[in-house]
């Protein structure tokens, strides 16, 4: 019997379900008799196709993504797409971005390429600003509903039509894709790179309404022109196809997924929030660890925290990957920790990391 794998707390490329990766092993040089892996097969042959229509249809269930939003399979990651979306989007005019950390701040600083970009608002990397300040004939306004780096997330998105706008809302949702419903009555175009929630690195997913597309800059190269892409049904060029064939087992393991009496995208959002409600409690109740985010929107997806004697820092990484918890180090640009609880992660996950935590301050505390 092997051992059982370590609790990867990774922020991205991150944790995957187990079975998926077992999936993927045992189809890796035959693909269900075809007698090809799915990295060798044509993107436009029967087989492939096939692959890439059900990952199609089975997000678009599980999201309840409307019939006037397209979804489209590319590449880049969320960088990419910070360049693609003006390019796209602005008509060379205005754009209100809301910086509520890092990832916010890349995208305004990128979008400036392209467009007149507004600071609409500006917080701290601990709490989403009040205040915002957004102009009336603005292209759209951006906004990224969970830091992965500052552990900051909208619970609820932005009304913009209630704050005085009628821009669209342009979401960046890579790191909490999936781990809960989206109200698409608030959303212009969302898009998220696959490698938190949905599978491995290479694939961003765009989810774009219909009366965004067809407005792209000149400059725009085609294949990253929303419309082009749109009418090609992600086939333009080759797309990452080995990442659309896992993210696709990732779907059909995720609408399969069952917890505390619910299925689907319901059950994970509830152990996700359980989880979330675990390590927070367990910080809280901490004399030696502290999160500095706002209670009101911290991140159930993305947990940074600080040792407050910071001498413990590298004891509490190298103790932790001793006890099969990795990838546990905060980002380089604010220091401390932070554990990524993905939808791959399960329960048992978080409840090892907080036992190691508690065990760790007993002795260091």
């Amino acid at each position: 019997m092997t051992d059982p794998r370590p609790f990867n707390f990774s922020a991205g490329p991150a944790t995957l379900p187990e079975p998926v990766l077992r999936q993927v092993a045992a189809e890796m040089l035959d693909w269900q008799g075809s007698g090809m892996s799915v990295m060798e097969m044509s993107h436009r042959g029967r087989e492939f196709i096939s692959i890439y229509e059900r990952a199609e249809a089975d997000l678009r269930e599980l999201l309840a993504v409307p019939t006037n939003f397209h979804i489209l399979f590319m590449q880049g990651g969320g960088l990419g797409e910070n360049a693609f979306l003006p390019l796209n989007l602005s008509r060379g005019g205005k754009v209100d971005v809301v910086v509520t950390g890092s990832w916010s701040r890349k995208s305004a600083a990128e979008a400036r390429r392209y467009a007149d970009v507004q600071i609409a608002a500006e917080g701290n990397g601990r709490a989403i600003p009040p205040g915002w300040q957004l102009r009336g004939d603005a292209a759209y306004v951006h906004v990224c509903t969970n830091e992965t780096i500052d552990g900051v997330e909208f619970h609820e998105l932005p009304d913009l039509a209630a704050l005085g706008s009628d821009a669209p809302l342009v979401i960046d949702c890579s790191s909490h894709l999936l781990s809960r419903p989206i109200d698409w009555r608030r959303v212009g175009l969302a898009f998220g790179g696959a490698q938190k929630n949905i599978g491995p690195a290479g694939l961003t997913l765009v989810f774009v309404r219909d009366d965004l597309l067809g407005h792209a800059l000149d400059i725009c190269p085609s294949a990253f022109n929303y419309a082009t892409v749109a009418a090609a049904q992600s086939m333009y060029n080759t797309p990452p196809t080995f990442a659309i064939y896992v993210a696709g087992l990732v779907f059909q393991w995720l609408k399969g997924f069952e917890y505390a009496g619910k299925r689907g995208l319901a059950a994970i959002e509830q152990r996700n929030i359980d989880k979330a409600a675990l390590l927070y409690a367990a910080l809280d109740s901490s004399a030696l660890y502290e999160n500095r985010v706002d209670v009101s929107c911290r991140s159930r997806m993305n947990v940074p925290f600080f040792l407050k004697d910071e001498s413990l820092n590298d004891r509490f990484l190298a103790d932790a990957k001793a006890a099969g918890l990795l990838q546990l180090k905060g980002h380089k640009s604010v220091g401390g920790m932070r554990a990524s609880l993905y939808n791959a992660m399960p329960l048992e996950g978080a409840q090892a990391l907080v036992s190691f935590m508690q065990d760790f301050e007993a002795r260091h505390g």
